[in-house]
């Protein structure tokens, strides 16, 4: 088992995942008509690697007082041996569906897509600002 980190492995998978794909699927042909899928895709990649070698580093066994001066024989107190290599990344992908070009006999026609979800939070905005507003004009109209 090859257990090294591989940078461009890792950046490779991430730029295949930033693609319109994600979101609509391939442009597509069907009785003559072209639909060709437009998203917004923004995405980020970190990654990291790190190494070392070492020889005779203390190793901490508990606070100042509780570490052995010297082991069992009279020697010099344990210390840590050994070399580590390692690495890891990976990445964030936000795709957005905006709507899709359709081509056919009469040119090419936008036809955005309709997101649901912002449409209902600007219902739900407006319907508390118009009970904020009826609620204060209740309120004034009663003194």
């Amino acid at each position: 088992m090859d257990d090294k980190f591989d940078p461009a492995a890792l950046t490779k998978a991430a730029e295949d995942s930033f693609t319109v794909r994600r979101v609509f699927g391939e442009a597509y042909q069907r009785e003559g008509v072209l639909v060709i899928p437009v998203a917004r895709v923004a995405g980020m990649t970190g990654l990291g690697s790190g190494g070392g070698e070492g020889e005779g580093i203390p190793l901490r066994m508990g606070p100042p007082a509780v570490r052995p001066a010297h082991d069992e024989a009279g020697g010099e107190p344990p210390t840590g041996h050994g070399s580590g290599h390692g690495g890891g990344g990976g990445w964030g992908l936000h795709v957005k569906p905006l709507g899709v070009y359709v081509v056919d006999g009469t040119g090419a026609h936008w036809k955005p897509a309709v997101d649901v979800n912002r449409l209902m939070l600007g219902a739900q905005l407006v319907a508390a600002w118009g009970l904020a507003i009826g609620f204060t004009a209740w309120a004034l109209r009663r003194r």
